[in-house]
């Protein structure tokens, strides 16, 4: 009997991993500087997928001439806002937290 209730925590436990896991992500608006081809967004969204922990990227540029938001949901168990600056500013746009998103729009 006792051996069935370890067992079931366990499997609850198990099972309640991966809601935990989703109700941790994060949704951050970045402004990206000197953006403003029609190949950066691209570039921009390509970099930040690849930094580890994000789980996605949207990239939007009211016209050719403007800066780029870039909407990234990550995981912040697994990299910071600071990760995600320096890696686009490494590609040579500097960016900058534009806001974070309320818990409620994620």
């Amino acid at each position: 009997m006792k051996a069935h209730r370890i067992a079931l925590l366990i499997a609850l436990g198990m099972s309640a991993t991966p809601l935990a896991a989703l109700a941790a992500d994060t949704t951050i608006a970045l402004d990206v500087h000197h953006a403003d081809c029609v190949l950066c967004g691209p570039i921009v969204k390509r970099t930040l997928a690849q930094v580890q922990g994000v789980k996605s990227v949207s990239v939007s540029q009211p016209d050719a001439t403007a800066d780029v938001t870039a909407t990234v949901i990550y995981d912040p168990a697994v990299t910071q806002v600071a990760t995600l600056i320096k890696a686009v500013t490494n590609r040579g746009y500097p960016a900058v937290v534009k806001q974070a998103l309320p818990e409620k729009m994620q």
